[in-house]
């Protein structure tokens, strides 16, 4: 059996690439590893990805779907006996709808792509996140992505209003309903978002849009205490009257990191003034939302809420100060980083934080803790640097440190990114048995020979 060959008779000698191809790709935006793969196929369309499901079906071949590589839990990477399943060449926007604002796409487009075609028609696809110009829409729908404005318009799966799929025997589901209001029985649509893969390969989805933004207010300020920050979050909600898009937070020490070189970007505020929060605001009035913001934000300064602040006035400003906060990539440059996405009750934040200090201190001789965060919605990302050489051997250290105190707080070990190979062992740790059980039977009904995206999420 020559699978390149048959896959090539199937699609056309462009759309597939043989293991020695597949070996010059990285393995992602942030690894830079050699992919490993049986073949790499490249479908143009649902019809050649029911195609290819259906042969591998028959065969057992093994399917790892990729989009943009931009996840962070190795959902995305393949052994040598398996094939990957590319939506790179599924990048068509088939349809913008303005009167029921609904966008009809392809998997494989990207989030910055759909973003920019929406645009000119006054519209907005909010759903935002730093790698925006390389995550596709179908991707950001299996992992459920979050980004920055969760707070004010939900997760990928709230703005997601149909699905077409393909399953593991090449059967073509058609959940294209661009419809808000659809109660004829289950959701089908969100058995397949947030699965990673694992279930069915998402080929096409209609996406619900918003009406742009006439008024955008971005300030960076600084909160004394943790205590602070949590009252800022509610007073600021309670005085924008719904527009609070952003709500993140950065701990001094990651505040620092992105402020000092060789990060490119200066301090805004003093480094020593406590918690720096990012509050953005998007509204429907220009000027009436700008002295409601202003207004909102001398309010929590005559409450002791914040001790100083810094509003941008210009586009490039706004750019400016979210740039400190997306500037992530600092986290890795003094040594190497284990980087993780919780979620927790807000209440329960600061003593978490407070445990996961303590015990790093206790463990590790040498190490550096940086948090930051989308606050609003319960999300934090808590990064642990170590000397480089140490990472793998430190890495169940740390992850302790990391995942058992949210069994405490019934926290989540992935707030945003999924599960993938990464987290698996911690899964547990955020659902029950019952949930793991049911979770399982879906995954045996729809794919019973189990070929899809293998021992991702949980064990093969």
């Amino acid at each position: 059996m020559n699978i390149v060959n048959d896959l090539r008779q199937l699609l056309g000698e462009g759309a597939v690439l043989d293991a020695a191809e597949v070996s010059e790709r990285a393995s992602g935006i942030w690894d830079p590893t050699p992919q490993s793969a049986l073949a790499l196929v490249r479908p143009v369309s649902t019809e050649e990805v029911s195609r290819v499901m259906a042969y591998c079906h028959e065969r057992g071949i093994s399917v790892v779907t990729q989009g943009g590589l931009t996840g962070l839990v190795r959902g995305q990477i393949a052994t040598a006996n398996q094939l990957v399943l590319s939506l790179e060449r599924m990048r068509v926007i088939e349809q913008i709808d303005p009167i029921q604002r609904v966008a009809t796409v392809q998997a494989g487009v990207t989030l910055q792509a759909l973003q920019e075609a929406v645009a000119p028609a006054g519209l907005l696809f909010p759903l935002d996140l730093g790698a925006r110009g390389s995550a596709t829409l179908g991707g950001n729908a299996a992992t459920n992505a979050g980004g920055n404005r969760v707070i004010r318009y939900g997760m990928m799966r709230d703005m997601v209003l149909g699905l077409e799929v393909v399953l593991a025997d090449g059967t073509i589901v058609d959940a294209l309903h661009p419809l808000i209001k659809n109660n004829t029985g289950y959701d089908l649509k969100q058995w397949f978002v947030g699965s990673e893969g694992t279930l069915g390969v998402i080929t096409r989805l209609q996406l619900r849009l918003r009406e742009a933004p006439a008024s955008h207010d971005v300030a960076m300020v600084a909160a004394p205490d943790f205590s602070a920050v949590t009252g800022l979050l509610r007073h600021m909600d309670r005085s924008l009257g719904g527009t609070l898009s952003a709500f993140e937070v950065m701990w001094p020490e990651f505040y620092a990191l992105v402020t000092t070189p060789p990060a490119k970007n200066a301090p805004p505020l003093p480094p020593d003034l406590g918690f720096k929060v990012l509050v953005e605001s998007l509204g429907g009035d220009r000027e009436a939302d700008n002295a409601r913001f202003l207004a909102a934000l001398e309010g929590a300064l005559d409450e002791g809420l914040i001790s100083d602040a810094v509003v941008a006035q210009t586009d490039r400003e706004r750019s400016g100060l979210w740039a400190i906060r997306d500037d992530v990539e600092q986290v890795g440059r003094d040594g190497e980083s284990a980087i993780f996405d919780v979620s927790l009750p807000i209440t329960a934040m600061e003593v978490y934080i407070h445990r996961i200090r303590a015990g790093l201190e206790a463990s590790l001789t040498t190490h550096q803790l940086f948090v930051f965060g989308h606050l609003g919605d319960g999300n934090l990302h808590v990064v642990v640097q170590v000397p480089r050489g140490q990472l793998a051997s430190l890495r169940p250290i740390i992850e302790a440190h990391v995942y058992e105190p949210l069994i405490d707080c019934r926290g989540s070990v992935s707030a945003e990114h999924g599960i993938g190979l990464e987290k698996r062992e911690w899964l547990p740790v955020s659902r029950n048995k019952a949930e793991l059980a049911l979770m399982r039977a879906m995954k045996s009904t729809l794919d019973p020979k189990g070929i899809l995206n293998p021992g991702k999420i949980f064990e093969a």
